[in-house]
């Protein structure tokens, strides 16, 4: 799937010797920018209205919706031959973006066995689009690009069915502007190191990611293609991944949310064996696993969406994988979205299913003696703010899942100052982290995408820093050059006053001044700019200085290039402080060497 060898290893899937056994749906998820057509394509499916009851029509929770084979079947038509599938059908998470599907993970990797990025062939590539696609790689998730709002291209006339057939009837115009945009999508992906082609030219789906155009908000036109490759890849290359087991049932929490008359719920996908209502369910939470009992399974109907039903769900005694659906449980204060949860059999130790979980729950983080202080809403969600910023070169000495507490701000304080931070991702901040930060050196960054809060601790740090060379440099006098202009001798003497341009560095009031021969003229006594004293010039200023002891036509002259006089203690300490010059600084530190050098071979050095 990619023009490099890790880029595919990343994002293909692996073709493996079909189980004999039953098999699973695959597990697909569906990210991309907001607006570009995620929930629109769920939408199409189900002949639902689940966006426009959305506020701003972009999803606002994770949902999982059950596609059956009957249902594929019928989109697909002639596309799909029945005879060669064995899948049950497609269950889908539809995620609020890349946040979200990095939360969900499973025992060994990322929940999802596949995913569909779903891009607005209008607009392109946008921020969540790249992070995404970085997340889809990191996970090593096979997918395939959705090129969707097609309708959209000049001349462009959109039916319901294949694309392929109402590609044949398109304007030549409609079709040259498809290509050119099909093209600037296969270039963007080449920058981030993807093969990609339009899906009927791919050779090899393990190496090039395939690009489906679609229009599903108002035909559904390319929908069948998309759920051809969807159905026809998972099943040549992840049976494997697929095959049913029993024993223990495993799953993701996908939301905790109350619900009237039941109190607290968990919206879950199962992925692994079969949930029964008798089981024990030990959930992954804060502060630590909690063990409890299932008081009822609720299923919905195929094609219903789990948090948004237009009918009561049923009530079920046992669900297998893959299934999306509600438990209602006593005792689920702490339990976090996706969090690993598993479901033992009645009768059945719990201790090894906890320990097992307990180590899941704890974050591959690498921790420095100093560093950040990390929160986020869960165990994913963390890995991968951590390995955002850690690739940046921040380095991290908390990162936990929870809300972020006084202890976190007092630790944070700790920190030297570019890393005297706490970011909090999707998290609340505590009632006292908040009255301990009013007088805390420590700054708080809060987001709920990873990208925003990256990009705002990466300013604040490039801003501190700036500061910090700013204050750096007043501590030491800077190296200067100035040129006296000529036509601008103002007074001869006592003191001499003379008009001067800076042409490297920086001069200020009570500095002496230096000719080439390394003769001293005087001292700076005072500076203007047209009525208005100044303490100091820089680089490319032209100002009036006062100099005295210095007589025009004796010790210096129109014309004449003028030094900033420097001790050669403030040289060496400018270098070994590390203290930031510009080229021309660099430059000027130079001919000073040079200047001194008869008097000095060594001076500065």
């Amino acid at each position: 799937m990619s023009s490099d060898d890790e880029a595919a290893d990343d994002a293909s899937p692996e073709e493996e010797q079909p189980p004999a056994g039953p098999l699973r749906q695959p597990i697909v998820a569906v990210l991309g920018h907001v607006d570009h057509g995620k929930t629109s394509l769920l939408d199409w499916v189900r002949g639902t209205a689940v966006v426009s009851r959305e506020a701003g029509a972009i999803t606002q929770h994770i949902g999982a919706t059950e596609v059956p084979f009957e249902t594929i079947s019928d989109i697909c038509g002639a596309l799909l031959p029945e005879e060669n599938i064995r899948l049950p059908g497609l269950l889908f998470i539809d995620t609020p973006g890349h946040h979200s599907f990095s939360t969900l993970r499973a025992r060994g990797g990322q929940l999802a066995d596949l995913a569909v990025l779903v891009v607005d062939i209008m607009e392109g590539f946008k921020p969540q689009t790249i992070e995404s696609l970085q997340v889809l790689r990191r996970a090593q998730t096979p997918f395939i690009l959705m090129l969707n709002k097609i309708d959209r291209l000049p001349g462009w006339r959109t039916h319901k069915g294949t694309f392929a057939a109402n590609r044949q009837e398109q304007s030549q115009l409609a079709q040259e502007g498809l290509q050119e945009r099909i093209w600037e999508i296969i270039r963007e992906l080449g920058r981030h190191n993807f093969d990609s082609a339009l899906y009927s030219e791919v050779e090899d789906f393990q190496k090039t990611i395939a690009l489906v155009p679609t229009s599903v908000r108002d035909s559904g036109e390319g929908v069948p293609e998309l759920f051809m490759l969807l159905m026809g890849l998972a099943q040549r290359y992840l049976e494997g991944r697929l095959a049913l087991k029993e024993g223990v049932a495993e799953g993701t929490v996908l939301e905790v949310k109350e619900e009237r008359g039941l109190g607290k719920t968990l919206g879950v996908i199962i992925y692994n064996g079969v949930l029964r209502a008798s089981d024990t369910l030990v959930i992954g939470a804060t502060p630590e696993p909690l063990v409890t009992r299932v008081r009822s399974l609720l299923q919905p109907r195929p094609l219903d969406e789990i948090r948004d039903p237009r009918q009561q769900f049923n009530t079920v005694t046992e669900v297998a994988a893959a299934a999306g659906l509600k438990v209602v449980a006593p005792n689920l204060e702490g339990a976090i979205a996706g969090a690993p949860f598993y479901g033992v059999p009645q009768g059945d130790d719990v201790a090894p299913v906890l320990e097992r979980l307990s180590g899941e729950m704890e974050s591959n983080v690498a921790l420095e003696d100093r560093g950040l202080v990390v929160r986020a809403d869960a165990i994913g969600s963390l890995e991968v703010l951590a390995y955002e910023l850690q690739a940046a070169g921040a380095p991290i000495m908390r990162a936990a899942v929870g809300d972020v507490s006084r202890r976190d701000v007092r630790l944070a304080e700790t920190a030297p100052a570019e890393q005297r931070a706490v970011l909090a991702f999707g998290v609340n901040v505590l009632p006292d982290a908040r009255a301990a930060l009013v007088e805390s050196e420590a700054k708080l960054f809060e987001a709920d995408v990873v990208y925003h809060l990256v990009e705002e601790y990466g300013e604040w740090l490039l801003e501190l820093k700036r500061e910090q060379a700013r204050a750096l440099r007043e501590e030491f006098p800077h190296p200067g050059k100035i040129e006296f202009l000529e036509g601008h001798t103002f007074r001869t003497r006592d003191p001499a006053v003379f008009g001067v341009r800076v042409l490297a560095g920086r001069i200020m009031v009570g500095q002496k001044v230096l000719r080439a021969d390394n003769h001293v003229i005087g001292r700076i006594r005072s500076m203007r700019s047209g009525e208005q004293g100044l303490k100091e010039a820089t680089q490319g200023d032209e100002v009036a200085i006062a100099v005295t002891e210095a007589t025009v036509g004796r010790q210096v002259n129109e014309g004449d290039i003028l030094y900033i006089e420097m001790d050669e203690r403030d040289v060496v300490r400018l270098r070994d402080e590390n203290v930031k010059l510009t080229p021309d600084e660099e430059d000027v530190i130079t001919e000073l060497q040079r200047i001194k050098k008869a008097a000095s071979p060594f001076w500065g050095r």
